[in-house]
């Protein structure tokens, strides 16, 4: 056994990756790869329109573009290590890397999440009290959202890194994913694991239960809002600003929260790590269409960039 602590130079795992059949290899590189550039360039444009057209600096559009930024972080942090792994034909990943991926995965995947959340508060006030929306979500709120957000991420992806960092491991040990994920990383420890498990579930519950039932509390007063507008035309404008968020809420926080929690008692590792797909590359990927192209000012925004040649 080597000790994590004392001797991690010597510390290497194998990602086993989505699958282990070469053929399929070379398929794989190239889906990943281009989900990943869409995923870049597609968020990216997104911040620069949104940057670059005064009538996009809302509170709405202020949120999205610190998600897209968030998303384009949360993809980096394991696709491009995929990517070259494939590429090299090496499944080695050091103990520094894996550590370091751990921290970054875990700070970009809450953040996300409660920036979800902040953006669902957002529609509740924009829906619920809109004659006070512009006092409510004032420019000096939402950046103290947004930066309430990132200490929160910040401290309990520390938090959980340090737990790792003060386990032991076994030399060469393969990882049943293509990324080091954390309660991966944890079961395969060789040392005592009773306090990791509880500081991460209790952590699961708090970030991740906590805003899902905050989102869930806003759109149920959403709805009872909208159910109140007399007017047909005034329910669907109302509504349609909201099916954007739930679609990803749908996709990103309930797959991921499921992975997590069933994950302890599932023995199918890949069904886990194809899962784990749909919330580190599908959902960021899908964000820049669902939230902007369906969005008529957004479209505006992006045209307006091509033409003035930004780009």
């Amino acid at each position: 056994m080597v000790k994590a602590n004392n001797d991690t130079q010597l510390l290497e795992f194998l990602l086993l990756g989505l699958s282990e059949k070469v053929k399929v290899q070379p398929l794989i590189f190239g889906l990943f790869l281009s989900m990943y550039l869409i995923t870049v360039f597609g968020n990216l444009l997104i911040i620069l329109a949104i940057t670059s057209n005064a009538h996009l600096h809302t509170p709405m559009y202020f949120f999205l573009s610190n998600l897209s930024f968030v998303d384009i972080c949360f993809t980096s942090t394991t696709i491009p290590k995929m990517l070259w792994n494939i590429w090299t034909q090496s499944k080695v990943i050091s103990y520094k890397e894996c550590i370091t991926q751990i921290y970054f995965l875990i700070l970009f995947a809450v953040l996300d999440i409660l920036l979800l959340t902040v953006m669902a508060y957002d529609r509740f006030v924009a829906i619920c009290q809109p004659l006070h929306y512009t006092v409510i979500m004032n420019p000096q709120l939402c950046g103290l959202l947004v930066l309430i957000s990132w200490i929160i991420s910040v401290l309990n992806s520390l938090l959980q890194s340090l737990m790792v960092l003060r386990l032991s491991f076994c030399t060469n040990i393969e990882i049943p994913h293509f990324f080091c994920e954390l309660n991966h990383m944890v079961q395969l420890a060789c040392s005592d694991t009773f306090l990791n498990n509880i500081v991460m579930y209790f952590a699961a519950v708090l970030l991740c239960g906590g805003p899902f039932f905050g989102i869930l509390c806003s759109y149920s007063k959403i709805v009872s809002s909208i159910c109140r507008i007399s007017s047909a035309q005034g329910k669907y404008k109302a509504f349609s600003t909201c099916v954007s968020h739930l679609t990803i809420v749908s996709l990103f926080y309930c797959t991921m929260l499921g992975v997590y929690l069933s994950s302890a008692a599932t023995h199918n590792a890949h069904s886990s790590a194809t899962a784990s797909v749909m919330y580190t590359v599908i959902t960021p990927m899908l964000n820049p269409f669902i939230y902007s192209l369906r969005n008529k000012d957004m479209k505006k925004a992006l045209k307006a960039l091509f033409v003035k040649g930004n780009i």
